[in-house]
């Protein structure tokens, strides 16, 4: 956020006072600080993470926008890059690190792979999409994309953050956030949310072919 934005909540201060004094409002001074110290969380899956490593080295440097601490742990970090192919197996194992992650946290789909499935789509082991099993913020196109579309997504969530107002953000309220249910990865992957929803589906098949066998005896 511009300085001249931070300082210009719209209150008038009296021109003797004005190099003196800053007014401005809790929301943009408590997003300008939390932008820029988004820490991303160190971990990666598959060709996108080695772009996410280019784009934390010396020659790209994300460390201008305070991004530079890439925390080892959840509970230190401010944002998931999911960088890479998201296989059924690993799904359990992101949802257990964004739901151990504090608020406020921010997910980047970072590739083709992660916002969509990218070329294995259609394969019997890749999910179509992270947002299908927790909530993104930024979507990176790109196969892989480069470090500057990284920089990209990362400004873009930058100035989201910016946009943020704490009367209205999920993570300030006074019930607390429900974290989201591990999926269960059995001979598919299965989300818990929809249990209600397979149990509908299995005895209605289960029905069908209970009636189509009584019919043929």
């Amino acid at each position: 956020m511009p300085n001249e934005e931070l300082h210009s909540p719209g209150y008038e201060i009296p021109p003797e006072m004005q190099n003196q004094v800053t007014v401005t409002t809790l929301d943009r001074i408590y997003n300008w600080s939390r932008k820029n110290s988004l820490w991303p969380m160190m971990f990666g899956l598959a060709c996108c993470a080695i772009e996410m490593i280019a784009t934390a080295a010396s020659r790209f440097d994300f460390s201008r926008f305070g991004m530079e601490v890439m925390r080892p742990s959840p509970r230190q970090a401010d944002v998931m890059i999911v960088s890479g192919t998201v296989t059924k197996k690993m799904v359990p194992q992101i949802v257990r690190l964004y739901n151990q992650m504090p608020e406020p946290k921010y997910v980047v789909a970072m590739g083709a792979c992660a916002s969509g499935g990218g070329p294995f789509k259609e394969g019997y082991n890749v999910v179509s999409g992270i947002d299908k099993f927790i909530p993104v913020d930024v979507y990176i196109p790109g196969c892989p994309p480069t470090p500057q579309a990284l920089l990209n997504g990362l400004i873009m969530l930058q100035k989201k953050v910016e946009r943020e107002s704490l009367r209205t953000v999920r993570w300030y309220s006074r019930e607390p956030a429900k974290p989201i249910p591990v999926p269960v990865l059995g001979p598919d992957l299965m989300d818990p949310r929809r249990y209600e929803e397979i149990r509908s589906y299995t005895l209605s098949k289960l029905s069908l072919q209970t009636a189509e066998e009584q019919t043929e005896a």
